[in-house]
């Protein structure tokens, strides 16, 4: 592809969904049933609230079950009529996954949304329950195993989605996938391995995408990214010099609150225009902040090689398999 090719590609890519798109613009979502994971803090906590202010009935997926309720608390004082769910989710232990995905298909006999939002971000190396390295476990194969054991209950939904989040970092050139080091054995960096995670995710969202399309699934994969938001992520658990770099640096100068950085997902999740496969960021320089917008997913990400690869490898080390509904 040539330069002029590349740039008519990203212009066409940035189609404004609408001038300062915001929470206020989305559709009445009474009825609809969505679960957000990492739903206790940051763009999760900010992605209930806005959902539940608007009639949603929202299952906040958490770690902390305790933390959890505190937020449930929190959003239904400034909303008395908020419907919500707190339930235990710990995206990097699989028996946890299959757990949570059990108990709700047994209460829910539909859901209308997925977003995959909960994240850690540069830890010091660390193996989750099943042997894989934290931030691949949390951020892609927790997110992968609950799609997969959800689908079912998504194809029976309402204008069905799954929104997963990623990151601008998905592009870095150092973001690839190492298949043969994916638990990071032979050289671990916790940057590196952060951004890795953002590219899985990043080809997971196209290559399920595709294969919801081939299946005729009436549910949508869809793409967002929250650009650089201010969030415990960069801070909680986060090695000693990058959290020295974002929380005391970054954060303060850069970053915008958390309810600005959610709205890419927000709109991914609930905006009727939004297509299968498309990716949703912030439209300021750099994409690091601003209103949403159809932005560009790297290359490297839409390749059907690199996402045939890496669901190959996902369904291996979940033990996960898709059946793709077809419209009920």
């Amino acid at each position: 592809m040539t330069r002029d090719e590349r740039g008519q590609r990203e212009r066409k890519d940035q189609r404004e969904p609408g001038p300062a798109w915001n929470a206020e613009r989305m559709p009445g979502l009474r009825g609809r049933v969505f679960v957000v994971t990492g739903a206790s803090s940051g763009l999760g906590r900010e992605t209930a609230r806005a959902l539940a202010r608007r009639g949603g009935h929202v299952v906040l997926a958490v770690r902390d079950e305790a933390k959890g309720r505190r937020t449930a608390a929190e959003i239904t004082a400034g909303q008395p009529d908020a419907r919500l769910e707190v339930r235990r989710l710990d995206l990097a232990d699989l028996d946890s996954v299959r757990a949570f995905a059990e108990r709700l298909c047994a209460d829910h006999p539909r859901l209308d949304v997925l977003v995959n939002n909960a994240g850690v971000m540069a830890p010091p190396r660390t193996l989750s329950a099943q042997g894989h390295e934290l931030q691949f476990a949390c951020n892609h194969l927790g997110h992968f195993a609950l799609t997969g054991l959800l689908l079912e209950r998504l194809a029976a939904g309402r204008d069905p989605r799954v929104v997963t989040v990623s990151s601008v970092n998905h592009r870095n050139r150092n973001a690839r996938l190492r298949f043969d080091d994916l638990d990071g054995a032979r050289g671990y960096s916790p940057m590196g391995f952060y951004n890795r995670s953002k590219f899985a995710n990043a080809v997971f969202g196209r290559e399920l995408h595709r294969r919801l399309t081939a299946a005729g699934s009436p549910v949508r994969s869809v793409l967002a990214h929250p650009g650089y938001t201010a969030t415990g992520l960069q801070t909680n658990g986060t090695v000693g010099l990058w959290r020295v770099v974002f929380g005391r640096i970054g954060n303060p100068l850069l970053a915008q609150p958390p309810e600005r950085g959610a709205l890419p997902q927000l709109y991914a999740a609930t905006e009727p225009g939004v297509a299968g496969g498309e990716f949703i960021g912030p439209d300021g320089p750099g994409e690091l902040r601003g209103a949403p917008v159809r932005v560009r997913l790297a290359d490297a990400a839409a390749d059907p090689g690199t996402g045939r690869r890496l669901w190959e490898v996902s369904e291996r080390l979940t033990g996960v398999r898709y059946a793709f509904p077809a419209a009920v």
